[in-house]
């Protein structure tokens, strides 16, 4: 298991399964339903398998088997992957262990569904605390291994500006609020990948960024105010060019 895994599996072995326990588990009408707006006008073919990469315990990967025909749930995580298949006892989605960094991984994945939509939120800034450097760009390569010749990618990434919300937050006289603690604990805060580094990955696997821009990314922490935490994110489509 890579180093993310096994920081991932401890992470999701602590948190509390009741819904919104987790900071980035909010409901899907306030996260991911956000991003399909903004992804869904780029998809060439919708029909597609849509694959939630870093799916944690499924939230959103339920929400998009609603709505599209094919949705594979892929995570390191084993804890994950098993909350993930609890909370979906109708088989909504299907749920696998994925490296994404592993060429082989991708590969066999994509050998078995064919090109797909991948969505993916916050995976690469986790690489910032738990991989090498060098180990964002293999990931990046995988998910253009899985997007192929007619998928499109979707990435989401908090802010730089995120981190220093998040320091701020952990440095209040009370501490870090609840559901950061585990965050700041595991190393999976946000902050340390400059934005304008984030495309890069993509064009340097060979794809188009097409579009992108910025949105909330909203929590399911409250502030010492009482006010939902939202951190800046940004957003991009990449795909083969046509």
């Amino acid at each position: 298991m890579s180093v993310t895994g096994r920081y991932r599996e401890g992470f999701w072995r602590e948190a509390p399964e009741e819904p919104g326990a987790v900071l980035r588990d909010a409901e899907p009408a306030l996260t991911v339903a956000r991003h399909l707006a903004l992804f869904a006008p780029h998809l060439s073919d919708p029909g597609l398998p849509l694959v939630d990469l870093g799916c944690g315990n499924g939230t959103r990967t339920r929400f998009l088997a609603d709505r599209f025909p094919r949705v594979p749930g892929a995570d390191l995580s084993a804890a994950a992957l098993d909350r993930a298949r609890r909370a979906d006892p109708a088989g909504r989605a299907a749920y696998r262990h994925l490296d994404a960094a592993e060429k082989s991984a991708t590969r066999a994945l994509h050998g078995e569904i064919g090109d797909a939509n991948v969505h993916v939120r916050g995976v690469l800034h986790q690489c910032e605390h738990q991989c090498e450097a060098g180990d964002r760009q293999p990931l990046v390569d995988g998910i253009t291994t899985l997007v192929g010749e007619h998928g499109r990618a979707f990435l989401v990434e908090p802010s730089r500006a995120a981190g220093a919300v998040l320091k701020g937050l952990a440095a209040g006289p009370g501490g870090p609020p609840p559901k950061l603690a585990p965050v700041l604990r595991h190393g999976t805060a946000p902050g340390e990948v400059d934005d304008a580094a984030v495309p890069e990955f993509p064009t340097a696997a060979g794809l188009t960024v097409t579009a992108g821009g910025t949105l909330p990314l909203t929590t399911t922490e409250h502030g010492p105010d009482g006010v939902r935490i939202v951190l800046p994110s940004a957003w991009y489509v990449a795909g083969r060019a046509a």
